[in-house]
């Protein structure tokens, strides 16, 4: 029996990076994982790894910042599982700029992605969530634990130059974490967020390698500065980036019974800086 056996889990983002490490985690500790990304390739790979090494996955190629992505994830998630126990905010990227040459779309865009499109799945969820909780615990007298995890980011803790968008996006899901915490807590839901520092994903490798996001037909250049990463490590306590599986463990703490009295929390994971 693992960590999570049985529960439904919700991934955003899980294509890649930090989401399909966290994904392939929680298959690992029994959970049916629903993969989430807005690239269906992607998706499809991590789905197909997991039940490959015979866990349960399910791919949905979604585009969380609008409704009819919102609708479709969720929908397909009940459709298939009948529940959601746990939803993990993770799906994000990064459109730096220098504040004073920042556009409408740079900013818009990662308000989007980082705290309206959680903010969406959160308010579609209600009916398999808090509605769900409150009727065990009207008819059981107690509800079972879930949980809602948000992806956050020590820019949006401590703040970072050329990141202004996005330090706004993940500073408001930690606000939005500590008042949902609040608000769904008389229903056994435990609501955190984990910020990370120097994670190795495609959105923190050097910039010269030329990886591109695309959004309604625009190429976002991801990376940034090899210089910028150098300096990085020689801050880090722990001399160099965390690993996405790395990172995937404190997820999994929150998303575990091991986290039932633990709501409203912030956790800071950055190799000691």
């Amino acid at each position: 029996m693992g960590l999570l056996q049985d529960k439904v889990a919700i991934v955003t983002g899980s294509g890649r990076g930090i989401g399909a490490a966290t994904a392939k985690l929680f298959a690992q500790q029994g959970a049916k994982v629903v993969v989430s990304d807005i690239d269906p390739e992607p998706a499809k790979a991590t789905a197909d790894a997991i039940t490959a090494a015979g866990g349960q996955a399910l791919a949905v190629a979604a585009d969380v910042t609008t409704s009819g992505g919102v609708e479709e994830l969720i929908g397909q998630t009940v459709n298939m599982f009948g529940g959601i126990d746990i939803l993990v905010n993770n799906a994000g990227y990064t459109w730096d700029g220098m504040m004073h040459k920042m556009s409408d779309e740079q900013w818009e865009a990662m308000l989007a992605i980082h705290l309206t499109a959680p903010f969406k799945i959160i308010r579609a969820a209600v009916p398999y969530m808090r509605e769900a909780a409150k009727k065990e615990k009207e008819q059981l007298g107690v509800a079972k634990a879930r949980k809602v995890i948000s992806i956050s980011s020590t820019t949006g803790t401590r703040g970072n130059i050329g990141q202004a968008n996005y330090a706004a996006g993940k500073a408001g899901i930690i606000g939005l974490t500590k008042t949902l915490s609040k608000e769904w807590g008389a229903f056994n839901i435990q609501v955190n967020a984990v910020a990370f520092g120097l994670i190795d994903t495609r959105l923190t490798q050097a910039d010269d390698a030329g990886d591109f996001t695309e959004r309604e037909g625009k190429k976002i250049k991801l990376g940034i500065p090899d210089t910028m990463r150098q300096m990085a490590f020689m801050m880090i306590p722990a001399g160099r980036a965390g690993t996405p599986e790395e990172a995937a463990g404190p997820v999994l703490f929150f998303a575990s019974e091991f986290s039932n009295y633990v709501s409203g929390q912030v956790l800071e994971v950055t190799g000691g800086l």
